[in-house]
């Protein structure tokens, strides 16, 4: 069984009874996951690391976002590193926790800017499902790690896989907006037609690099705006903790 297949398999049993209610990805998907040639590579070696160590998210929540936001309904993309290193905060969506899980830095950066940029108050809940919904497409470039080692799963081939996940959305004829935040997410721009999409770079929300560029960026009203420009709906940026 190549490792592709067995997460399938993984997933569906253990997503189950998960809140969105989902264990495959979405069928706007299923075509892009079948002919993707690099990744059973990739699980292979992700199947090693995970049975060798403790890495984050859990397997069956690797691709999560995909099982939650179908590529025709994907309006932004937030592309942020890799995922969080530390026990319980990782979850298959970039910068996002899991109701219960303390906001971490980063959110709470990105908290900051949203209330500073358009007004919306966020507390004490990380969960950002409510923008997943709107079809907020919350990616890492890296999709695993290992506990307390940020970056360790670099060299396993998911920035190949995440190419061509920015390639795929990239084919919309609709427009999307891409937050390209960081050196990572930065390098993905010269993979987006900017003729037909908005690319939108800042630093990294993390503290170490915030106040170089990303508070003040006001890329939350920017990307709001051009969404209505061209007839979709904007975002909702509360995060509601229900």
């Amino acid at each position: 069984m190549d490792g592709w297949q067995r997460y399938l398999e993984v997933a569906e049993e253990e997503n189950k009874e998960k809140e969105v209610g989902v264990c495959m990805v979405k069928d706007g998907w299923k075509e892009f996951f079948a002919k993707e040639t690099c990744l059973p590579k990739i699980m292979e070696q992700v199947d090693a690391l995970y049975a060798n160590g403790v890495c984050y998210p859990k397997y069956e929540e690797i691709f999560q976002i995909f099982e939650v936001v179908d590529v025709k309904d994907v309006k932004v993309v937030i592309l942020g590193q890799d995922p969080y290193h530390q026990k319980g905060q990782a979850h298959g969506f970039s910068f996002s926790v899991k109701k219960g899980v303390k906001v971490p830095p980063s959110l709470r950066n990105m908290y900051k800017e949203i209330y500073d940029d358009v007004g919306v108050l966020n507390g004490d809940c990380g969960y950002l499902l409510d923008w997943a919904k709107q079809g907020v497409f919350l990616l890492n470039t890296v999709l695993t790690v290992e506990d307390s080692r940020p970056k360790a799963h670099d060299g396993i081939g998911w920035q190949e896989f995440t190419d061509s996940v920015i390639r795929k959305i990239n084919e919309k004829d609709t427009p999307v907006v891409f937050l390209l935040w960081g050196n990572d997410a930065r390098k993905k721009k010269k993979l987006i037609d900017t003729n037909k999409h908005l690319v939108l770079e800042a630093a990294h929300p993390s503290p170490l690099s915030s106040y170089r560029g990303f508070f003040g960026c006001k890329h939350f009203s920017k990307c709001n705006d051009y969404l209505v420009a061209n007839g979709l709906e904007p975002i909702d940026w509360s995060v509601k903790d229900v």
